[in-house]
C-alpha cells in the first residue's frame, strides 16, 4: 500500500521546504522521505506524521485518519 505524499501536499498547500520547517526537522531528512520508493515495508514513519501534524497544527492520529481515508493506493 503507497501513500500519494505529495498529493497530500499539494491538497494542504504545503511544500516539502514547509514541513520541515515547521514540523522543525531537516529540509533534507523530510526530503528524501517522501521522495524515497514506497514498499510494503517502507511506507511514512512517526517523524513523517508528526512533521505533517506540526505543519497543519493537528495531531498526528487526524493526519493518519486523513490519509488513511484519502490517500492510501
Amino acid at each position: 500500500m503507497n501513500v500519494r505524499i505529495k498529493a497530500y501536499l499539494s491538497d494542504h498547500d504545503l511544500t516539502i521546504y514547509t514541513v520541515a520547517k515547521r514540523g522543525g526537522y531537516g529540509y533534507t531528512t523530510i526530503h528524501k522521505s517522501f521522495n524515497k520508493s514506497q514498499s510494503e515495508a517502507t511506507s511514512l514513519n512517526l517523524r513523517d506524521l508528526d512533521a505533517l501534524a506540526k505543519s497543519l497544527d493537528l495531531s498526528m492520529w487526524e493526519v493518519l485518519k486523513e490519509l488513511e481515508e484519502n490517500y492510501f493506493e
